[in-house]
């Protein structure tokens, strides 16, 4: 089921408009969480049955609450894994301490994936996603490139981000190739507005203390200034990374 998980999971991205989330919960010594986490009620209604079916449900199964981690999977597949390049098998290490949670109800139209880790320090987020555009790359060596991520090619190989938290300020920045993102615009993304139009791409930050100020104007605050959150259509934010460049500086 784990292994056919990963492949709806990107199956999902490529066919149906869905709403992301970027989660980070920041503590006081730098350490915290980190979630991706995605909606797909939308997907859901469409082909409910058939996603059923994909992650392994049995016939007269009406809901999926399922857990596992990437560790788990590369335990499963080490004798392949073992065939990789040093470099690669250190970016897939990074990825071990990934939980994948999904939850499935049909009657509800729910569909909700979440890919949560643990973090010491807030720079250990980027080498996460080495991990994450080195599984997706050694997946693209053998799959049809018709079924090519568009989400995955715009966020991981378009745009480096770039964290930055000392206690004083936080920062989120966007190092964007310029070029690569105008043939994506044209190219692949162009051919998934119309299916992407209605998704939102979402920053929301749990912070330790109180928030004096945000770079981005259009972030909003909790009632304690302690949480922020950014959201963008995802075509806008995926053509133009640097709209959710942030730089937050607290009280």
């Amino acid at each position: 089921m784990k292994s056919k998980f990963l492949l709806l999971f990107t199956f999902v991205l490529v066919l149906t408009s869905c709403n992301f989330t970027e989660n980070i919960n920041v503590k006081e010594d730098g350490s915290g969480t980190f979630a991706l986490e995605m909606d797909g009620a939308g997907l859901m209604a469409m082909a409910g049955d058939k996603i059923g079916s994909e992650l392994g449900a049995k016939n007269n199964a009406k809901t999926i609450d399922s857990t596992f981690s990437f560790k788990q999977i590369f335990e499963a597949k080490k004798d392949s894994i073992a065939k990789l390049s040093a470099e690669q098998q250190a970016a897939l290490k990074k990825l071990e301490s990934f939980v994948m949670k999904i939850k499935m109800n049909p009657e509800a139209k729910q569909l909700l994936f979440s890919m949560n880790t643990d973090f010491q320090k807030i720079s250990d987020i980027q080498n996460m996603m080495n991990g994450i555009k080195t599984l997706k790359d050694l997946k693209g060596q053998s799959d049809n490139k018709k079924l090519a991520d568009p989400i995955n090619e715009s966020i991981n190989n378009n745009a480096k981000i770039d964290y930055l938290y000392n206690g004083k300020i936080f920062s989120r920045k966007a190092i964007v190739l310029k070029d690569q993102i105008k043939k994506i615009a044209a190219d692949s993304l162009g051919m998934a507005k119309m299916i992407l139009a209605s998704s939102k791409y979402t920053l929301k930050y749990h912070f330790p203390k109180a928030v004096k100020s945000v770079s981005n104007p259009d972030a909003l605050f909790s009632a304690d200034r302690k949480t922020i959150t950014v959201e963008y259509p995802f075509t806008d934010y995926s053509e133009n990374p640097e709209k959710l460049n942030l730089n937050v500086i607290f009280e």
